[in-house]
């Protein structure tokens, strides 16, 4: 069942395309990874799918009775973020933020929740400690509670390694698929990591040069011209 379909996408800023013709479909269950070269329009389209930007022309259609509360968000980290004064759990409780409304508190099946994620992630032993004190690694495993949390039916992550060392990188990328294969969350991902994308996407959105260059499953992309390119040169990130 498709969770979400892009029909005939643009995006523009003050009358400029930023990227235009997207045509895709998210089924449940997909791990699905935008790549492309910076500016290509990864977070303009990641934004159109969150309702936080309009298309410029064609839309956007959700199905399978999509709430954007059932999306769980974990973005790229800032410095300011990574001081950030507070305990552990009281950040992977705040996923459950939009939930509140009129209460005040936390209830206890909210509570019971955050343990589990806190549990699943292997990080139950960091509850009580600030976040501020641990590694990048395990900051990065702390968000991700904390997007479950938020995030019933799909999970998105935006460039989830950047920072980090490569046994963190294999880990995390590793939990993900777990994830995405033992829950069946749907996960939306932006990435430059061509290998890990290969590795473990079901379906690639490549965008380049205002435009979608491909959009097909990972098998699909390494016989193309695009895909043969990428996938032994990767990117520039500078």
């Amino acid at each position: 069942m498709s969770l979400i379909i892009g029909e005939d996408l643009s995006f523009s800023y003050d009358g400029n395309v930023i990227v235009e013709g997207l045509n895709f479909s998210v089924e449940k269950g997909d791990y699905f990874s935008i790549i492309g070269e910076n500016g290509a329009g990864k977070s303009t389209l990641m934004k159109g799918i969150l309702k936080l930007k309009t298309p410029s022309k064609g839309r956007i259609c959700t199905g399978d009775g999509l709430k954007l509360n059932e999306i769980g968000y974990l973005s790229q980290q800032t410095q300011l973020q990574k001081d950030f004064p507070a305990e552990v759990f009281e950040i992977v409780l705040s996923g459950f933020l939009n939930n509140l409304k009129w209460r005040p508190f936390y209830n206890k099946t909210e509570k019971n929740m955050a343990e589990e994620k806190l549990e699943q992630l292997n990080i139950k032993n960091l509850k009580n400690k600030y976040y501020s004190e641990l590694s990048g690694g395990q900051q990065q495993r702390v968000l991700l509670a904390r997007a479950l949390c938020a995030g019933k039916k799909i999970l998105f992550l935006d460039e989830p390694v950047v920072g980090l060392d490569p046994i963190a990188v294999t880990e995390f990328y590793d939990l993900i698929s777990d994830i995405n294969k033992n829950q069946n969350l749907t996960i939306i991902m932006v990435s430059h990591d061509i290998e890990n994308v290969l590795y473990y996407s079901t379906k690639i959105l490549h965008l380049a040069d205002k435009k979608q260059l491909f959009y097909g499953t990972p098998k699909e992309y390494v016989k193309t011209s695009i895909g043969i390119k990428f996938s032994k040169g990767g990117y520039d990130n500078d």
